[in-house]
């Protein structure tokens, strides 16, 4: 996993096959002034997919993530 330096404790990227990144950024929502976590798949510059997740749960996620890679020896 590394960080970007700019933005050191707001963005995150874990290096994936065939040129893919799974980037996490701390981002803001103009609209409805709220920051909000986003996940996303990204090649080229180009995100394909993302998922937005309320800050409260960031935690919670990593926790389980590790939880079922411990189950399942990953």
């Amino acid at each position: 996993m590394e960080n970007d330096d700019k933005n050191d404790t707001k963005y995150a990227e874990i290096k994936m096959g065939a040129g893919w990144f799974l980037t996490i950024s701390l981002t803001s929502s103009e609209r409805y002034e709220k920051e909000y976590v986003e996940i996303a798949k990204e090649r080229g510059g180009q995100k394909r997919s993302r998922f937005n997740l309320n800050p409260k749960y960031v935690r919670e996620l990593g926790e389980e993530l590790i939880r079922f890679a411990d189950k399942n020896k990953l």
